[in-house]
């Protein structure tokens, strides 16, 4: 129930579910007393047992109550929004739609009567407040500040008030929405060009969303994957899955062993084996975003099963296959040789070849690639970049790339994608450059990019999957960071053309970034800081939204930074600071590598 009393925003139900038991937060369940109405903001714990309903509207509500009660209502664990549609007139009911799209405020908007309105013309209610990000019809989030404002007209209908023209999708504050939502992967096939091996083929790919929380995690998963790509991942990506393809019946459940039977709406005729452990693996890693899946059944319409693939099997098309699993980080020590630490090491060591023991190779940043057998090194100076076998008595060889040199020019430091491409930008202010060397031994090209607004590419790390790719673009004394997807042409008879496209901000509210590393499928770790604050260390999602992580233990002042970028794997995250390093080892707190350190970084 509501009270009245309380003004805008107490218009939820809360209750407690705990082992299938409805509680009302108490040893044992009153009977008699009265209801309190809680604020749904109030209890925005993401991970709390806590629960919101709707409460339907009451007889003679004034306009603006009425409008509050079905903004309150749709922050309700109501899976199809049927309290909600009770403020609403009969003709709005079935053509709302709540997935069309969901506006993110800093908190629940302000509501204002526009006119007094009469019985004939009905009235006009304004929402305001200051918009935070939107999430699209297919559940992609995108960091979008700005004011924001939108009419709800309301009718009499029966005697009573009722929304005829409401918000399109949904509209809500931040705390509800972190509550209500979650943000998992779905899983989709790198698009590498024509003509590649099974391993580009079967290239995953993270494409991150926000969908509800408490509403049937695993079938809405699947039906988001089965929804296909986001937009913007969607042109450098593909589906196993026939156009159009649906579940067949509306819910999924794991049985006692953890296997996950999916039945789809098509007979299976003209997908053969290899297509169906496709879709299969698409299936599994999406899957168990939101519960432990061990094995993935896909059946037809008629139930008959068409392929079966179990978790071993599914190693196969894991992300982290192309990704390695390292188990050392690497950086440039205060004689600028290249030194490697593993998690167990108390003191670095320099590694074999001419950029480490041999020591005939000066440097002011590397890359190391995911096999770690080879290392690409740019020279003290940013002019040169050389490619060299990790072995002793190896050579640095021939510069691969010369360009001018310089304080803010030169090289940036180098990044391996998982096909074993390398890639590395020009600094230079008057002709910025991103370029790619197939292989690490071809001819380096030039890979168009969107215009920089006259920015420098300061920063670069491209995904393992190859198709994304994290830039920090330096204007004036300011760096913010973006994301480029990587899309290809070609391929055949014809070489494949790559370019960078839809150049996007991923952390908006930080005003300088000086380091960014992958941290795993679709995160971030980056370090930056937000107005008149000092640089700090936080992990991002790719889409721009607050990541999910735990948060990390304090630390200010930093620089460059290393994190492994193989999902589930706990290492250690290494920073500079003051001229060194600093390491975060797993349930621990940073310490100082001996040492002076820079350009930290894990393979890749």
């Amino acid at each position: 129930m509501r009270n009245r009393d309380r003004g805008r925003g107490r218009f939820a139900l809360l209750a407690l579910v705990a082992g299938g038991a409805l509680l009302a937060g108490c040893a044992s369940m009153p009977e008699s007393g009265e209801v309190t109405s809680v604020d749904s903001s109030q209890h925005a714990d993401a991970d709390s047992q806590v629960r919101v309903y709707g409460v339907p509207p009451r007889r003679n509500e004034r306009p603006e109550d009425l409008v509050n009660g079905f903004l309150e209502a749709t922050t309700s664990d109501d899976p199809d929004y049927a309290t909600a549609r009770m403020y609403l007139a009969k003709s709005a009911r079935q053509q709302w739609n709540p997935s069309a799209s969901t506006t993110i405020l800093t908190e629940m908007p302000k509501v204002r009567r526009e006119r007094s309105g009469d019985r004939e013309s009905g009235l006009l209610i304004t929402l305001t407040g200051k918009q935070l990000a939107r999430v699209d019809d297919k559940h992609a989030y995108k960091p979008d500040e700005r004011p924001f404002q939108t009419g709800i007209h309301l009718a009499q209908e029966g005697g009573e008030w009722r929304i005829d023209s409401p918000p399109p999708g949904l509209v809500l504050g931040v705390s509800d929405f972190q509550r209500i939502y979650r943000s998992v992967n779905k899983f989709y096939f790198a698009e590498l060009g024509a003509g590649g091996d099974g391993q580009s083929r079967d290239v995953l790919v993270a494409d991150p969303v926000y969908l509800r929380r408490r509403i049937d995690p695993v079938t809405s998963t699947v039906n988001a994957l089965l929804d296909g790509p986001t937009t913007w991942l969607d042109p450098a990506v593909a589906t196993a899955f026939p156009p159009h393809t649906r579940l067949k019946g509306n819910r999924l459940s794991l049985d006692d062993s953890n296997a996950l039977k999916v039945r789809l709406d098509f007979d299976g005729r003209g997908a053969g084996q290899e297509q169906c452990l496709r879709m299969a693996a698409q299936l599994l890693y999406t899957a168990q975003e939101s519960a432990r899946v061990n094995s993935v059944t896909v059946q037809n319409g008629t139930g008959r099963e068409l392929c079966r693939l179990d978790r071993d099997e599914a190693k196969y098309y894991a992300p982290e296959r192309i990704a390695g699993r390292p188990d050392r980080v690497y950086f440039i020590d205060g004689h600028h040789r290249l030194v490697s630490l593993a998690d167990g090491d108390e003191e670095p060591r320099r590694v074999p070849g001419p950029f480490g023991a041999d020591g005939v190779a000066p440097l002011r940043s590397v890359a190391v690639d995911r096999a770690e057998r080879r290392a690409a090194g740019v020279s003290a100076n940013g002019q040169t970049l050389h490619i060299t076998e990790l072995t002793p008595g190896a050579s640095a060889g021939e510069a691969r790339l010369t360009v001018h040199g310089g304080p803010k020019a030169g090289l940036s430091q180098p990044s391996w994608d998982g096909m074993g491409d390398l890639w590395v930008a020009d600094q230079d202010p008057d002709r910025p450059r991103l370029l790619r060397l197939p292989g690490g031994t071809g001819s380096p090209e030039e890979v168009p990019l969107p215009s920089l607004g006259g920015g420098r590419i300061s920063g670069v790390r491209v995904a393992a999957d190859g198709v994304r790719i994290a830039l920090l673009i330096t204007k004036g004394d300011r760096t913010a960071l973006w994301l480029g997807r990587v899309d290809r042409h070609g391929g055949g008879s014809k070489p494949v053309e790559l370019s960078v496209a839809d150049l996007r901000a991923v952390a908006p509210r930080l005003v300088d970034v000086d380091g960014v590393s992958w941290a795993g499928g679709s995160r971030l770790l980056v370090a930056g800081s937000e107005q008149g604050g000092l640089p700090q260390l936080q992990f991002v999602e790719t889409d721009g939204s607050t990541s999910n992580s735990s948060t990390l233990p304090g630390i200010t002042g930093v620089g460059g930074v290393a994190a492994p970028d193989t999902p589930g794997k706990a290492q250690a995250l290494l920073a500079e600071r003051d001229g060194g390093l600093v390491r975060l080892l797993p349930d621990t707190n940073w310490k100082p590598v001996p040492g002076e350190g820079s350009a930290p970084v894990y393979p890749g």
